[in-house]
């Protein structure tokens, strides 16, 4: 099982999101998404992630190299898994867990339940409250096809967590995973950061969540 401890941050909540990519590059260190459980989807991105937190936010930077990015949902809460996308899922030492996903141009999706089929949305105005940018910008476009390299940054606000009354992430002892897919790209792909044993793609499985450790 994957253990990671995030770092924290010195740093006030109304930073910019450009601060933010240049502190967190100092001080998370690089970790990789690279294990592939399904044969059936061998295809597997270049993904890699930086994490830490300021005790009231999370601070999230993907790195991604792909030969399909496709981008289609505007909506927040709607179907961003079938674009190009990366995902945190977390458990804050329960059985619920969150899942936070953003297609590749920031569009969110945040749900909390038990498993997939048992999923509560998060508001959208407090889903929303989450920042990110994109270095292929915010605007839709269908699928295209080539070798491009994008980055994400993300600033996770703890109001997020709204099924639960937390008022810190300082050693907070959670378990969680990191993901990307493309459900309906030419070549759907679904990788993780923590092994998942199913026999099919399968992303809500908490019983399959790393350790996170935030410091």
């Amino acid at each position: 099982m994957q253990h990671l401890k995030v770092p924290p941050i010195d740093a006030e909540n109304t930073i910019k999101l450009e601060q933010v990519s240049k502190l967190i590059e100092e001080k998370g260190a690089l970790q990789s998404i690279e294990v592939i459980n399904w044969p059936d989807y061998p295809y597997k991105p270049e993904l890699k992630f930086r994490i830490a937190h300021t005790g009231t936010e999370i601070w999230l930077k993907f790195y991604v190299r792909e030969k399909y990015i496709r981008a289609l949902e505007t909506r927040t809460n709607g179907d961003v898994y079938k674009d190009s996308t990366v995902e945190f899922f977390i458990a804050l030492n329960n059985d619920r867990y969150y899942n936070f996903e953003f297609s590749c141009i920031g569009t969110i999706h945040a749900g909390y339940g038990t498993g997939r089929g048992k999923r509560l949305l998060v508001n959208p105005k407090i889903a929303e409250k989450i920042e990110v940018t994109s270095s292929l910008g915010e605007q839709p476009f269908e699928e295209k096809q080539g070798d491009f390299k994008w980055e994400m940054m993300i600033k996770i606000p703890i109001d997020c967590f709204a099924f639960d009354k937390l008022s810190s992430l300082k050693e907070l002892q959670a378990k969680g995973n990191f993901y990307k897919c493309g459900d309906e790209t030419s070549e759907p792909h679904f990788v993780s950061w923590n092994p998942i044993n199913t026999k099919t793609p399968d992303y809500h499985r908490p019983e399959f969540f790393g350790e996170i450790e935030f410091e």
